[in-house]
């Protein structure tokens, strides 16, 4: 993080990262390392099936000092990753807002903006609609005491998560850093004419793990693609409605809509094995097969320029997610190791379940 930006010398706590309930040991071993390379010294605490993990510090610690531990793109199973300067206990039901609007003036840092949160679990979602009723409140009182001037560009945002009814979590979210939707959670919805719900999995997977300038310059309309595994035709879809012409890959049926929109080529052939003739800009991978082995194929795709570009799902073991992720991490840099720099990107994302999706390229 730069040292001279308006939020570099905010006393902080700790981080606190969401994730998807059942992913908290996954996620607090990541905050753990990204903690440690950052020089952070301090304890992490995890609930099974709270969605959130707080890493705190022994001491408050400049935010300056907390390097690229704050960017939530790094961790794979965190939706959110935020720099947490005060938790607030004890909330009066009659007025959350005075308690808070002391802390946030405490901390002596001004924002641009108030965001209310809550973990991503059946109990917390009951508490949206107060998240929502009370968002207007709460900003006029920040406001009223100084500490919110939503006509100043660079300063941080403010996220308050409310891990229970009493309880909220102050945190400074700056832009670049952080994710861009509330809850760290992108808001798609389901198109009705779409062949299967998988076809959302890809779009946020382009939301997610490309950026907004870098989806304009590298998934155009034109494009050749691939699809291995492509039935019932989910992710085929999602990249014809982008303007891609699309080779599907599965010896199983694809859906009439997809085939009726004239840009696909269905081939009936084993994923594993078949190659295109020529070079295609993009491939996309659904399959359901052990991690390891995608992980390989995509690798092989990418060191031979069968395609420039791929993204593609790994479906995890109930045990040992973390270390399957990190498993693939290292197949895929033995492969590309010799052939050059690269970029790999894993998210756990909102439609993800038991699995992660990723994006790799050679580095140009």
């Amino acid at each position: 993080m730069n040292q001279h930006t308006p939020a570099a010398g905010l006393l902080c706590s700790g981080l606190i990262g969401y994730c998807r309930a059942g992913f908290e040991k996954e996620l607090a071993g990541e905050i753990d390392d990204l903690a440690a390379e950052a020089g952070l010294i301090g304890f992490v605490r995890a609930q099974p099936d709270t969605g959130y993990v707080v890493f705190e510090t022994f001491e408050p610690t400049p935010l300056g000092s907390f390097g690229e531990a704050t960017d939530w793109r790094r961790p794979c199973f965190a939706r959110q990753m935020l720099p947490w300067f005060a938790r607030v206990e004890d909330l009066p039901e009659r007025d959350r807002a005075t308690p808070i609007v002391d802390a946030v003036k405490a901390s002596g840092q001004r924002f641009c903006g108030v965001v209310l949160e809550t973990p991503d679990t059946d109990e917390a979602k009951q508490r949206s609609g107060f998240c929502k009723r009370f968002t207007e409140p709460l900003a006029k009182a920040l406001e009223k005491a100084g500490c919110l001037r939503s006509s100043r560009t660079g300063l941080p945002v403010l996220h308050v998560l409310f891990s229970d009814a009493t309880t909220a979590w102050l945190s400074a979210g700056q832009n670049g850093q952080c994710a861009p939707w509330p809850m760290g959670i992108p808001r798609l919805r389901m198109p009705s004419n779409a062949p299967s719900r998988s076809t959302m999995k890809l779009a946020e997977a382009f939301m997610t793990l490309l950026e907004e300038g870098e989806r304009d310059n590298i998934l155009r309309a034109g494009q050749r693609a691939v699809d291995l595994g492509a039935a019932p035709g989910g992710w085929t879809w999602q990249l014809v409605g982008r303007g891609l012409r699309v080779t599907a890959i599965d010896n199983g049926p694809l859906r009439d809509s997809v085939m009726a929109t004239e840009m696909v080529e269905h081939l009936k052939a084993d994923g594993f094995t078949w190659r295109p003739q020529r070079p295609v800009d993009w491939m996309v991978c659904d399959m359901v097969e052990q991690p390891s082995r995608i992980a390989s194929l995509m690798a092989e795709w990418i060191a031979t320029g069968k395609c420039r570009y791929t993204i593609f799902n790994l479906k995890l073991p109930m045990k040992r997610r973390f270390e399957a992720v990190e498993q693939c991490r290292e197949l895929i840099r033995k492969r590309l190791h010799s052939v050059g720099p690269f970029d790999l990107r894993i998210k756990h994302l909102y439609h993800d379940r038991e699995e992660v999706t990723a994006f790799l390229t050679l580095k140009r």
